[in-house]
């Protein structure tokens, strides 16, 4: 069940991104994140229980903090994993006074890029 949150070429809702990264599980999880993760061993990792660590898995994905990847496996047990889609957030003020937030993003790999398809191709079936 890979997302991709940004699919529609939408902007991540600003709020939604100051609201994980305000939150001390999201922040905990951002830390511990190496590579991608399934959600049993972050939630090993962080010491949250399973069921916040979905909710918060969730919300970081849904904020565009996290890219959510199918792990295809041959015994056809398919399981997500979980890694940062950022490399910074940067919240500034615009000349009219709103907050502005730019998140930068790491670049993908051509093989990145395909499972990245492959997640998305899967989704939809």
């Amino acid at each position: 069940m890979a997302r991709d949150p940004l699919a529609e070429g939408d902007e991540p809702d600003p709020q939604r991104v100051l609201d994980a990264l305000c939150d001390d599980d999201c922040r905990a999880i951002v830390r511990t994140l190496d590579g991608a993760m399934t959600a049993s061993d972050i939630s090993e990792a962080c010491e949250i229980p399973l069921s916040t660590t979905y909710r918060k898995l969730d919300t970081m994905t849904e904020a565009t903090l996290l890219e959510e990847l199918t792990e295809i496996r041959a015994d056809g047990r398919h399981t997500a994993r979980y890694r940062l889609d950022f490399d910074s957030v940067t919240v500034s003020i615009t000349e009219d006074r709103r907050l502005d937030l730019t998140i930068s993003r790491p670049t993908r790999t051509a093989d990145e890029r395909l499972a990245a398809l492959w997640s998305d191709v899967r989704r939809e079936v």
